[in-house]
């Protein structure tokens, strides 16, 4: 798509994201009912290349988290807006994160993904991705 803007998040992004989630994101997340400005503003402010959103006239219809931590590279919250998708947006997010990680040192990416998610499972797949069945995410909500 030549009107295709890949770039990091800024605070002014943020409701737009949020809402854009709703939208967007295939099934459920473990930090759906947690999703608000304070943490989204908080993931753009720790590390401000980490959220990137693909927009199209100034409209976000893509988005992935590229979590560097500086010894493990991590996806989540791919997503495509589903009048965008099957336009290479995915494929566009995935080739900026890896090169984001790349340049910061990373040698391999984890990514989350929704095992319910088969249309997100075929994607990640085709993307070079492959399912380690011998991990399993263990998960704890913390206490506010």
């Amino acid at each position: 798509m030549s009107d295709l803007q890949i770039r990091a998040a800024t605070h002014a992004d943020v409701q737009a994201v949020l809402t854009f989630w709703k939208e967007s994101a295939e099934g459920t997340s473990v930090s759906d009912d947690v999703d608000d400005v304070d943490g989204v503003t908080r993931l753009v402010e720790r590390d401000p290349g980490a959220l990137l959103l693909a927009l199209v006239d100034g409209v976000v219809v893509g988005s992935v988290i590229a979590g560097w931590d500086g010894w493990r590279a991590s996806l989540y919250r791919l997503a495509v807006l589903p009048s965008h998708r099957r336009r290479g947006i995915s494929s566009a997010l995935l080739r900026t994160a890896e090169e984001r990680f790349l340049a910061l040192g990373g040698r391999r990416v984890d990514a989350m993904v929704l095992e319910a998610n088969a249309t997100g499972r075929a994607l990640w797949e085709a993307a070079g991705y492959r399912r380690e069945d011998h991990w399993r995410r263990w998960v704890k909500p913390l206490a506010r």
